[in-house]
């Protein structure tokens, strides 16, 4: 195991017997009385992951001192949000591997991940009520409606070779970050904190999140299909303008950037290796993940704010490790 396994091992332990807690919550929540509701949910949930985002919520609250049983309802309650997402997208996709495996859609087919997914939404919001807390819904539904214009964003910009690094951040704030803001921020408020202290988690998350898909985009060009349960180039053959495409036709020659520009508008996946050539050559990998490492900065900033204990220096080490991950 290497040393950044072993440090993000070492905050994951922190949060394992809360995290055992959080699995049942979710086990008993996706009981229904239709059988194969239960049998998508459970296939997707049970793909692994390191579930960051009620990790987040639950280092927020020991970071701040909440101990009550609503952190691990609320956990669940992120997990199954995130978890919904998962389904629409690999079905808005057309992705048929995800994490190694088959996804839902290719397993169960389109409607039943549609409909599933819908059921998880509705499943979370009757989860949040039980939190007693306008604050706490109106951070979720926020969230919630902010990640479904993301996804809109994300749709319109599909083919779109002219897309800047401001207009790909914005859709990353929306669609991936917004949850792991809405996440660190819950543990502020189950804990009462004040408004600088909530507005530090909420930094912290969106920060987190951030570099969490910089660093994402990055090993789809970086990486193999074995280590990352994906298909290389997914994102260049749904016609996707990620950072370290934008900064290679930025940085390119003329012929390199047009080999880029024409991949992105047509989707293809022809001229892959040359693509994956021009973004190392250019430097257009090394400067996204710089671009990662300023967010990665801007969250440990965020959670040097916090008081000084086992669980901020875990948020701490989380951040730092993230420019490591090779998964």
């Amino acid at each position: 195991m290497s040393a950044s396994e072993n440090s993000t091992a070492a905050v994951l332990a922190l949060v394992a017997p809360d995290m055992a807690e959080v699995d049942r919550v979710i086990a008993q929540r996706l009981d229904s009385g239709v059988p194969l509701v239960g049998d998508v949910a459970r296939y997707i949930i049970s793909a692994g992951g390191k579930r960051l985002r009620p990790v987040l919520l639950l280092l927020s609250c020991g970071a701040l001192g909440f101990t009550g049983a609503q952190r691990h309802n609320l956990a669940a309650v992120v997990e199954f949000i995130h978890t919904a997402t998962l389904l629409h997208d690999d079905v808005v996709d057309e992705s048929t591997l995800r994490r190694g495996r088959p996804t839902a859609n290719e397993n169960f087919g389109n409607p039943a991940s549609v409909l599933v997914g819908d059921f998880l939404y509705s499943r979370a919001f009757q989860m949040m009520v039980d939190a007693g807390s306008m604050r706490v819904m109106q951070t979720l539904a926020d969230a919630t409606n902010v990640i479904a214009e993301g996804e809109v964003l994300q749709l319109m910009n599909m083919h779109d070779a002219s897309l800047d690094e401001e207009g790909y951040l914005r859709v990353i704030r929306s669609k991936t970050a917004k949850l792991f803001e809405a996440s660190a921020r819950l543990g502020a408020i189950l804990a009462q904190s004040s408004a600088d202290i909530e507005a530090a988690c909420a930094e912290y998350g969106q920060a987190l999140g951030t570099a969490f898909q910089v660093i994402d985009d990055v090993l789809d060009y970086d990486g193999n299909a074995a280590e990352m349960g994906k298909n290389l180039g997914d994102d260049l053959r749904e016609g996707k303008a990620t950072l370290p495409l934008i900064l290679a036709m930025q940085r390119g020659t003329s012929a390199q950037s047009q080999v880029v520009r024409e991949a992105i508008e047509t989707g293809s996946v022809d001229q892959l290796d040359d693509i994956v050539r021009i973004v190392r050559e250019t430097g257009a990998l090394d400067a996204t993940r710089d671009a990662a490492a300023a967010e990665a900065q801007r969250a440990i900033h965020a959670a040097m704010q916090l008081p000084d204990n086992a669980y901020r220096q875990a948020m701490v080490v989380l951040a730092s490790q993230l420019l490591n991950r090779r998964t």
